[in-house]
This record gives structure tokens, C-alpha cells and sequence, in this order.
């Protein structure tokens, strides 16, 4: 995708305030001097087996995209793809109610949307909304000497493809869901209260692949310590498993020579490090000072972690350090 992002031809424009140059969550145009719009768009074929379950991840999913640039959602338009003549309608039916019962609680409106005739079920949301042009929270303000906070723990992935391959343990199919239908609604707002320098919410890319994208933007190097990353229960035993998301494996083969990884650092832990998130949480770098009383407010709020997993660096030969 970098490749193709390179090669596109570029049309300049004043009032575009971020755009795809750092690869950053979600676009934003600035309408006047007070307002600008943040719009995002995502969807994928199911996570989950429950319809209603994976209506709700996939909209929470597209939702986080505005959330971790500081945004308010307003709108969302649904986007559908399924095979008309095989499947029952009642499924599209919960699909959709739990997609709008997600947008409801964001405090959004859904205002339309598109559906197309496919051969597998993909469903998410187009989103827009707004935010002030000078409070943007962007993936590229990361200053050395922050520390790192992530809000949800990793392994999505892992207990997805676990659930795919129908090996997957009951109890983890229930707190992974929790999980990915949690909006990241309360953590931005705590975030802006307390006036962070950068954020970007884990999902495809893994918290590596995100992080890797925060250190270039930011010109800094990010140094995870593994031990203190929150991960899901089981995950490790479904790396063992082989369950490994494709996507994951990408990741790790295109950032192996931006990466430095302690020799003591276990690979099944690397391996979770690099798992492809679906509707992760936040990874917010901000000053050492912050760091306890955003801790204390994210957990006030009932966010899942508030865990300090990392520092920024002074940009070093690689983006990413990992130690135990």
C-alpha cells in the first residue's frame, strides 16, 4: 500500500489539514477556523459468529478512526456486501440493527449507506465528523521523553482465527467481543481533557505496525517493554497453535529490519506484538507528568487497560525497540 500511496499523483489543497502523507487514522478538511471534518471509512467480512456481535465490532471499528484523532462522530453511512439469493435476511437484519445500535451510542446518526450483491458478507461504516482545527490529535506528535499507554489488550486476531478454525475457547470468545464492541468514545475524551501528543487506535497492523507508523511520523524511535503489554488469555497458546493471522505474518516480514527485539523477549510474545487487531484500543504517547492522571481518569471511565507499555526515544537506527 505504501508503494501505491507513493506513486499516486497529488492535489494540493489549503484546507486539507491531514491527509494519507502519515498514513494517519482518519482524513481532515478544515471547513472554517473553528470546524473541520474527520471522515474514515472501514469494513471486513465477520470476526464473530453472533450477526448482532459482529454489526457492532464493525461499526465500533470504523467509529475508533475518529476517535483516536480527537473527533466527535456525526454521521455514518453503512456499507454492505452479501450474497442476496443464499443468505436470510434476518442475519443482514442484525448485522445492521447492531451497526446502528453502535452509532446510537456514539451519539451519531446513520444517514444511508450502499449495498452490493458478493459472494461473502462484508460489512462497516463510512464516518464523518468533526473536530476543532487546533485540537487535531494526530499519529505524528510523539516527543522523546513521552511514555506510551495502550487501553484495550492484543489478540483479536489470534482469537479470531482461533474462532475461524472452530478451536477457539468459549470463555475467550466472550471477553475478546467485550472487547471489540467497547467504543474508544470515553478514552478520547479523556485523552483531550488531558491534552496528549499523539495517538493512533491498533487495529490491521498490529500494535507494531502502528507503532512503526507513529515513530516515522513523529521522527522518534518507540521502545515497548513486552512484559507490560496486556494481552488476551489463550493468545500465546494460539500462536503455539499456529492460528496466526496472515495479515500479521505480512507485517512482520515488512518491518523485520525496522524493529530491534531483545533476544529474551519470547516469539510467541513477538508474535502477539505483531497481531492484527480488529477495533483495538488507543496507543497514546504523552508527557511522563500526564501519565498518572490520565491513567486514573481512563479507568474512572471504565476503559479496559491504562497500562504504561513503552517510552519514546530519540530516533535511533530502527523505529521500534522491543524489550522484556
Amino acid at each position: 500500500m505504501a508503494y501505491v500511496l507513493r506513486n499516486l499523483p497529488e492535489y494540493p489543497d489549503e484546507h486539507l489539514l491531514v491527509g494519507p502523507k502519515t498514513f494517519a487514522d482518519a482524513g481532515i478538511y478544515k471547513i472554517t477556523e473553528e470546524i473541520a471534518t474527520v471522515s474514515t471509512l472501514d469494513f471486513f467480512t465477520p470476526v464473530v459468529n453472533n450477526p448482532y456481535d459482529y454489526g457492532q465490532i464493525a461499526a465500533a471499528n470504523a467509529l475508533s478512526d475518529v476517535y483516536a484523532m480527537g473527533g466527535k462522530p456525526l454521521t455514518a453511512m453503512n456499507i454492505l456486501c452479501y450474497p442476496l439469493k443464499t443468505l436470510n435476511k434476518d442475519i443482514l437484519t442484525e448485522i445492521l440493527k447492531g451497526g446502528a445500535d453502535k452509532v446510537n451510542e456514539a451519539g451519531a446518526a446513520i444517514v444511508g449507506g450502499h449495498t452490493l450483491q458478493d459472494n461473502e458478507i462484508k460489512y462497516g461504516l463510512s464516518v464523518t465528523g468533526i473536530i476543532h482545527p487546533k485540537k487535531i490529535v494526530t499519529n505524528a506528535g510523539a516527543r522523546v521523553g513521552d511514555v506510551l499507554v495502550l487501553t484495550k489488550p492484543l489478540g483479536t486476531g489470534l482469537i479470531i482465527s482461533a474462532i475461524k478454525a472452530r478451536k477457539v475457547l468459549e470463555e475467550h470468545i466472550s471477553i475478546v467481543t467485550k472487547s471489540m464492541v467497547l467504543l474508544n468514545k470515553a478514552a478520547s475524551e479523556v485523552m483531550l481533557e488531558v491534552n496528549v501528543n499523539a495517538c493512533t487506535d491498533i487495529t490491521g497492523f498490529g500494535l507494531i505496525g502502528h507503532a512503526h507508523e507513529m515513530a516515522e511520523a513523529s521522527m522518534v524511535t518507540l521502545s515497548f517493554f513486552a512484559g507490560h503489554v496486556p494481552i488476551f488469555e489463550g493468545c500465546e497458546r494460539y500462536v503455539r497453535m499456529g492460528l496466526i493471522p496472515g495479515v500479521s505474518k505480512l507485517s512482520k516480514k515488512y518491518l523485520k529490519d525496522a524493529i530491534r527485539i531483545d533476544p529474551n523477549v519470547s516469539e510467541e510474545l513477538v508474535d502477539v506484538l505483531f497481531d492484527a487487531q480488529t477495533s483495538g484500543g488507543l496507543l497514546i504517547s504523552l508527557p511522563e507528568e500526564k501519565v498518572e492522571v490520565l491513567c486514573a481518569k481512563l479507568k474512572e471511565k471504565g476503559v479496559m487497560t491504562a497500562d504504561v507499555i513503552g517510552e519514546v526515544r530519540t530516533r535511533e537506527d530502527v523505529s521500534i525497540i522491543v524489550t522484556p
